[in-house]
């Protein structure tokens, strides 16, 4: 990434407290792409703490209150606590401490502000978003939470108009964005640890929702119940709503007992499913005159299209659950003003996101991938791709998840078994806690989720290694072995890839 953007943020300087995070490090970035001086401290570092020394910038492992200048704005995070040292010394010297989400709406200032959010897939559909722009010559500039494998980054500061970012729900500072386009992905219950109730969390969505600046637009997934629900209720605050799913509801079918929620509707058609791949077709339905573009007075309007489409989509990555993030990405870039048919061959570019459906190797016959997913339906539908998969190898699918906070495990227990059913065998390994604690919740651990899973399928193993090799132990040519989280749970699939090419020479210990 080139470091010579230097724009209206020069003269400004932030110190960005946790700067090795995957939101963070993107951040740190485009601050200073935007010309600002941007330092930052990391208490364990890693890749990204690492790419941005490389980069040049100043970044202390370690939190110490000398790191941060005196002058700077302190960035952090909801997961810095007060008493962290660097915070309480900015506090005492009463300088300016705001969210990250703040910093990145200034990083963010003067273009058409894309907001991506969602229980899951928001990581997805914004990185293929930000990459089919890329490819269609827009140079969009991007705030991703992992690395678009084929534009290297997750960060870039474009010429073109379009800035594309994922919006975080889990603390709501998604709320702190004003966007243009805001594309929702679903409306599933999460984070039910700082909202309270599934009601919450969608009060939460639809607010962010009415925050579309006018004549924006919400373009929001409706297979999910969330979604349509979503929809409606903006809808009916006079927000402009683009739905898409796989369903064919067009505008004319329940616009007019909705709100008038579906006066757009993209309909994604899967025609293929592949080991290596997806085909589908994309058709826009709508009763708007200009649909297909932002409603920005310096940009002509186009003429009254009743239906774009049948559109042509190829993906280079499998799952039904890929080809619906294509869709809000596709609607996205025709609101951008992007030709349909360029729109839908940029997207077929894509080769997916760090954590997404990662190959990590191959050893004795058995591919390990390794993937985010830390909700029940992320996962549902990573195992249905990972199917695709071992059935053309003639292999099965195997599991290793870690569950991602105590409250999350408490509360969708059941819906996690379910959805490790759909493997062929699972090891369930102890839960990576974030910023809970054990001792707030002693009667959950990887066994609340393992108990649930039908059959003797599942083990609970709660230390990593052992975990790792107990998969590896148990795979065979032609399997497909899946390290699951969000968690540190990424590290293990050079374990089971070490494991398998030693041969398997015994029990784990």
């Amino acid at each position: 990434m080139s470091m010579s953007g230097a724009t209206d943020l020069n003269g400004r300087a932030f110190h960005l407290i946790g700067v090795g995070g995957a939101g963070m490090s993107v951040l740190a970035q485009l601050l200073a792409e935007r010309g600002a001086t941007v330092t930052g401290s990391d208490a364990a570092g890693g890749d990204a703490f690492d790419h941005l020394r490389g980069l040049g910038l100043t970044v202390a492992l370690g939190h110490d209150a000398a790191h941060v200048p005196a002058g700077a704005t302190v960035v952090v995070s909801t997961a810095i606590k007060e008493d962290n040292p660097e915070l309480a010394a900015a506090r005492e010297r009463g300088q300016e401490v705001i969210h990250r989400s703040q910093a990145l709406a200034l990083a963010a200032r003067g273009r058409d502000f894309v907001a991506v959010a969602g229980a899951h897939g928001k990581t997805t559909t914004s990185g293929m978003l930000a990459q089919a722009l890329s490819v269609a010559g827009e140079d969009p500039s991007f705030a991703i939470g992992g690395v678009v494998r084929d534009l290297g980054t997750g960060a870039h500061l474009g010429a073109g108009r379009a800035f594309v970012a994922e919006a975080d729900e889990s603390d709501r500072s998604f709320l702190n964005y004003d966007p243009c386009l805001a594309v929702v992905t679903n409306v599933e219950p999460d984070h039910l640890d700082s909202y309270g109730t599934p009601e919450a969390f969608e009060r939460a969505f639809l607010d962010f929702a009415c925050r579309v600046r006018s004549g924006g637009r919400l373009i929001v997934c409706t297979d999910d119940p969330g979604g349509a629900r979503l929809a409606r209720a903006a809808a009916e605050r006079g927000v402009l709503v683009t739905t898409y799913g796989a369903t064919d509801t067009g505008p004319d079918g329940a616009g007019g007992r909705d709100g008038g929620a579906r006066r757009a509707h993209v309909r994604v058609e899967v025609t293929e499913r592949r080991a290596g791949g997806t085909s589908a077709l994309l058709t826009l339905r709508s009763d708007e005159p200009g649909a297909g573009r932002v409603q920005d007075p310096a940009r002509p309007q186009d003429e009254d299209r009743a239906v774009i489409g049948p559109i042509a989509l190829e993906l280079a990555l499998p799952g039904d659950h890929v080809a619906l993030d294509a869709a809000g990405a596709w609607a996205a870039g025709l609101e951008l003003g992007v030709a349909p048919g360029v729109m839908a061959r940029a997207l077929g570019s894509f080769g997916g996101t760090g954590r997404r459906f990662e190959a990590r190797g191959e050893a004795a016959g058995v591919r390990v991938i390794d993937d985010y997913a830390h909700h029940p339906t992320e996962i549902e539908a990573l195992l249905t791709a990972a199917r695709e998969v071992a059935d053309a190898r003639g292999g099965r699918v195997l599991a290793l998840f870690q569950p991602h906070l105590f409250s999350r495990t408490r509360a969708f227990a059941d819906r996690f078994g379910a959805a490790l059913g759909r493997a062929d065998f699972v090891v369930v390994t102890s839960i990576y806690p974030a910023r809970e604690t054990q001792e707030d919740f002693p009667d959950v651990t990887g066994a609340t989720v393992a108990d649930r899973v039908e059959g003797a399928r599942a083990r609970y193993v709660a230390d990593h290694d052992r975990a790792a090799r107990l998969l590896a132990e148990a795979a065979r040519p032609g399997d497909v072995a899946l390290t699951i989280g969000a968690g540190d749970v990424t590290r293990l699939g050079p374990v089971i890839l070490e494991r398998l090419g030693a041969g398997q020479d015994g029990p784990a210990q």
